[in-house]
């Protein structure tokens, strides 16, 4: 087999498959593309479809940037049963489901508004989160029971798309972190049923949409007609934060972390506050480095020798 290289520097949305891992996902691509350097930016579970942001090469470096995006997913929650993964995979069949029946639209509505805003979130038992050094699945495995921790999440929205039977469709936005499982199980504590995630595909990260996704086959067929640079996006394109120029003569400069003053800055193209994530680019409008504006964008000028940003990452 070949040696692996960097055959793309870029980012490629994915369209993943029920069944596979998100791991699973990063493999088969790095056979196809025989890339050295490739990553997803966000988990799905491997029940769940949808969007799976995978980055390549130097965009690697990027991937921090891109799991902080807001997400959307779309839902299809069981109701009359728990499950103990939260999930279809964790549910006993045996036991005999809950009468839903009194169950209406309008308490259902009710109840999703109450999960609208900042909120805590408990972690699945069944999840990948370390505690004490162990992941959470490998402890419920061996039936350990260990107080699970919550994560501050904020759910910017909810829509209920359908209800029908003791099935309910809905549409969550939501921050980054939040695990649709756990918000299925939490509906069927209020509405003392009992509920599961049975269905789950993610439709967006940040800006980014699934209907512009690629299937696994797709890409193959893509890397075999020599077509996939295509479809590649650069980080600009995926994660808009307010940027700066540097002029030529400082590109190496910014690639070695030195500190960035007025005299490298060539032009600045958006607005921005101290504290904002700034995308610092040469004047080909290639991303060099992510930092955090020390001062405001319109105080550049009358600076001279302070420290205009901070280093988040390098993107070398």
């Amino acid at each position: 087999m070949p040696k692996k290289i960097d055959n793309y520097n870029a980012i490629l949305l994915v369209d993943k498959e029920a069944g596979m891992t998100s791991h699973d996902v990063v493999a088969k691509l790095r056979r196809i593309v025989n890339q050295k350097r490739i990553g997803h930016t966000g988990t799905l579970d491997k029940a769940a479809t949808g969007l799976l942001v995978i980055c390549l090469g130097r965009s690697t470096k990027t991937s921090q940037f891109i799991s902080d995006c807001d997400k959307e997913y779309i839902a299809e929650i069981k109701l009359g049963r728990v499950s103990k993964t939260y999930d279809a995979e964790g549910v006993d069949f045996e036991t005999k489901e809950k009468d839903c029946s009194s169950i209406t639209i309008e308490n259902i509505k009710a109840v999703i508004e109450t999960f609208v805003g900042e909120i805590k979130q408990q972690v699945p038992a069944y999840s990948a989160v370390h505690v004490n050094g162990e992941r959470l699945y490998k402890l419920a495995n061996k039936g350990i029971d260990v107080d699970l921790p919550e994560r501050e999440i904020t759910i910017h929205s909810i829509e209920l798309m359908d209800f029908s039977d003791t099935t309910l469709k809905i549409k969550v936005a939501c921050s980054k972190g939040t695990y649709i499982r756990s918000l299925a199980n939490d509906i069927g504590k209020i509405l003392e049923c009992g509920a599961y995630l049975a269905n789950l595909q993610r439709t967006s990260v940040g800006n980014l949409s699934v209907e512009k996704s690629l299937t696994i086959s797709e890409i193959e067929n893509l890397v075999s007609e020599n077509k996939l640079e295509d479809k590649l996006l650069q980080f600009n394109e995926v994660v808009t934060y307010a940027s700066c120029a540097v002029n030529d003569d400082f590109v190496d400069s910014i690639y070695n972390g030195k500190e960035i003053i007025k005299e490298y800055i060539d032009t600045v193209y958006e607005e921005y506050n101290a504290g904002d994530k700034v995308a610092i680019k040469d004047l080909n409008g290639n991303v060099l480095a992510v930092c955090k504006a020390e001062v405001p964008s319109n105080l550049i000028s009358n600076e001279n020798e302070q420290k205009l940003f901070s280093y988040i990452r390098v993107l070398n």
